[in-house]
């Protein structure tokens, strides 16, 4: 234990960078948990869509969206999600599916659409990043 000290002090740098990577490495693991937000794989929203019949709601941009989105997606932005949260409301008793490039953006619409009462609303754990990595198609226009 002495030694542990011992190495802190005269390496104070290096031990702030290890407890920076190991704070970052946990919150990776279980940020979503703690935020509160019920996310789903690329193999586990397939299985939502097909026996389900969930909607993928893409929040990225518009110059996003058509390079590249997931097939039968409805697109809005999450810049305006809140204007136009009435398109959503005949989908209310579907699961949603939100996905956007990485899932950071998708996870402020899960809390967005949580707070105006959508029960059946998931998060795309790793976006379209996660969805191609798992050899899942896109669509483009």
């Amino acid at each position: 234990m002495e030694q542990l000290f011992q190495f802190v002090g005269n390496h104070p740098f290096l031990f702030f960078a290890f407890g920076t990577v190991g704070g970052l490495l946990i919150w990776s693991f279980f940020g979503e948990q703690l935020q509160g937000i019920q996310s789903v794989q690329p193999q586990e929203a397939t299985l939502l869509i097909n026996h389900e019949d969930a909607i993928v709601l893409d929040v990225r941009e518009d110059s996003e969206f058509v390079q590249g989105h997931i097939i039968n997606s409805l697109h809005i932005p999450l810049s305006g999600l809140s204007d136009k949260i009435k398109r959503l409301e005949k989908y209310r008793d579907r699961p949603i599916i939100l996905s956007c490039t990485s899932g950071s953006r998708s996870a402020t619409a899960y809390h967005r659409l949580k707070k105006l009462g959508f029960e059946k609303v998931y998060n795309l754990r790793g976006g379209l990043m996660a969805w191609q990595g798992a050899s899942f198609p896109l669509t483009k226009g």
